[in-house]
């Protein structure tokens, strides 16, 4: 149950009501999307991808997302290193290692540009069905290594549901090329913008634990600590990333807010590191594929009062790995 204020019930938009309980509305740069328990914006131009940055309300608690925005996309990899032929490599695809930023781990490129910063403008569409409201985006790959082809299709769903404090979503990679572990890179649940540390008080990490806001007031590498890599380590039964956000005026705690995926064996690394904000970054897929197949990963994202709340609603979706969404409906399969 929402615990509104009478001056926030007054305020949520008069077309609930009539809408199913949840309101869209479109403009030239941006999707929006109401319920009485979020609000949220979906870019159509610019920083795009995701759910944009700070657009991600909580009626409940007040409380926005601090980062760069949720559930966004990068570009398509596989392990190895593009070193033996950077000089003829798309500066967009150049991926190099052994630095703060990405640390010690080899990987390349093979298709681009990376979405979030590249693609510009994208041409989402809604699904409007009785209880919930629904944004598809899709964008193919224009650049590849040498040797590889481009043209692979990344799309994107995000399903807002009435009444619920988060997202459900999905990605679904259709694949031009072969490879022994392509994979897709995601922010999931999304960076946390701070300044030593006050816009969170502590990161949760299924595979881990939770951990203080106070190791991450100094840089260091992805691969130092907080790191998972599927192989190395047991696949835990939920996989989850989430921070306890708090006022950065106030100190006051909020809300947990979670990036979940709901199949833990499609994530092939995922790491939770500081490089001027903290990066959580998510790898999925990393197994062989063919030319002319596809791998997806699902997704939920959004606010919870607890860790036990997150398990709860992690548990009633778990292993699931794609979304379906049309007029009538959506489901996770």
């Amino acid at each position: 149950m929402l615990n509104l204020t009478r001056k926030q019930f007054l305020a949520l938009p008069a077309a609930f009501a009539s809408s199913g309980g949840v309101e869209v509305s479109e403009a030239d740069d941006h999707i929006a999307i109401s319920t009485a328990a979020i609000e949220a914006r979906v870019r159509k131009k610019g920083y795009v991808s995701g759910v944009a940055a700070q657009s991600f309300l909580d009626r409940k608690t007040g409380f926005r997302d601090p980062g760069f925005g949720l559930h966004i996309v990068d570009w398509l990899m596989e392990p190895g290193s593009d070193e033996a032929y950077r000089a003829r490599l798309d500066k967009d695809l150049v991926y190099e290692f052994n630095n703060l930023y990405h640390g010690k781990i080899a990987k390349r490129g093979i298709e681009g540009p990376q979405i979030c910063t590249k693609a510009r403008e994208l041409s989402p569409r809604t699904i409007r069905g009785k209880d919930f409201a629904a944004v598809r985006m899709s964008y193919r790959y224009h650049i590849a290594a040498p040797g590889k082809n481009k043209g692979s299709e990344w799309t994107q769903t995000l399903v807002f549901p009435r009444g619920a404090r988060y997202f459900v979503s999905a990605d679904r990679i259709a694949s031009a090329n072969d490879s022994e572990a392509l994979f897709l890179r995601v922010d999931m649940p999304g960076h946390i913008k701070h300044k030593q540390g006050d816009t969170f008080s502590e990161v949760y990490l299924s595979h881990l634990g939770r951990i203080p806001s106070s190791e991450f007031l100094a840089n260091f590498p992805p691969d130092e600590k907080h790191l998972y890599r599927r192989g190395d380590q047991h696949v835990p039964k939920r996989f989850i990333r989430a921070y306890r956000l708090r006022d950065p005026k106030s100190g006051a705690e909020g809300p947990w807010l979670a990036g979940m995926t709901l199949d833990a064996t499609v994530v092939s690394e995922a790491w939770c590191h500081q490089r001027g904000y903290v990066c959580m970054i998510e790898e999925f897929g990393g197994r062989p594929i063919r030319a002319g197949q596809s791998f997806g990963a699902a997704f939920i994202t959004g606010y919870f009062d607890s860790i036990k709340e997150m398990h709860r609603v992690y548990d009633r979706y778990a292993g699931r790995k794609s979304l379906e969404v049309s007029d009538k409906g959506w489901k996770l399969v």
